[in-house]
């Protein structure tokens, strides 16, 4: 028995090393579009403060900046893929209700992850970037370096852009039974103090005004999970009662 273990361990090792490696190999067929697509990006970043000068203060700064974000928009490009190599690995250990559930709720996954990416695109940059550079620029002028500044627009839209996902983790869980709605409105007061306390974590800035427009839409998120729970809650009660009638006319008929 602690050989059949110990094979199946390493076959699970082995299964789970093909998948990084065909991960990796499709990171790396996409960054000749990544790297086309940098130049998009950067620019993109930039007109949210249109007449912000960068700067690079060291020799190999601007080239590190923008191999660091072609690798990350690589990724980006791959993450359908990556996301099928994980699925594949974790599904022999899926029932195949959880698996429907993974299939139906991956397209759900990127819509949420763009809505948030858009969300902090539009809303929440504009205005704690501008809270960052006008912030006594009376008594200092701003020399802002383009590795710093790409980097804390991609922390805040990716960190917008998963918290985004939280109603659909809250009804992924209620469907598995894991957690149940009774619960999570339970939780909500402490949720709501999180909420704020994430937004001071997310944002750059200190000001209540940028916390706030990351602690609202958390919020709202929240309150949004809990009504996907309570439908799925509904929704697993009324399966589970159809097949306990399905039995009894079974064991009626025999």
């Amino acid at each position: 028995m602690a050989e059949e273990h110990k094979l199946s361990f390493l076959g699970h090792v082995r299964e789970l090393r093909n998948r990084l490696m065909w991960s990796a190999i499709a990171v790396l067929i996409a960054i000749p579009v990544a790297y086309y697509l940098t130049d998009k990006y950067l620019l993109l970043l930039m007109s949210v403060s249109p007449g912000t000068e960068l700067i690079y203060t060291e020799v190999t700064e601007m080239l590190g900046t923008y191999i660091k974000f072609s690798l990350l928009i690589a990724f980006v490009i791959a993450l359908p893929f990556i996301m099928y190599q994980l699925i594949m690995f974790i599904r022999p250990a899926l029932s195949n209700k959880e698996r429907k559930y993974v299939y139906f709720m991956l397209p759900s996954v990127f819509i949420l992850f763009i809505a948030g990416a858009v969300f902090a695109y539009f809303i929440l940059l504009p205005p704690a970037i501008n809270f960052l550079l006008t912030f006594q620029a009376d008594i200092a002028t701003p020399m802002i370096k383009i590795g710093n500044y790409v980097s804390i627009m991609t922390k805040l839209i990716f960190w917008i852009g998963v918290c985004f996902e939280i109603p659909l983790v809250m009804f992924f869980l209620t469907k598995i039974g894991i957690v149940k709605p009774e619960m999570l409105t339970k939780f909500r007061k402490w949720a709501f103090i999180l909420a704020f306390v994430m937004g001071a974590v997310i944002t750059p800035t200190m000001d209540p005004l940028n916390q706030t427009l990351v602690a609202v839409p958390i919020i709202i998120l929240y309150e949004f999970g809990i009504l996907l729970s309570k439908i799925a809650r509904r929704k697993k009660k009324q399966d589970e009662t159809k097949k306990e009638e399905i039995e009894e006319a079974e064991e009626g008929s025999v």
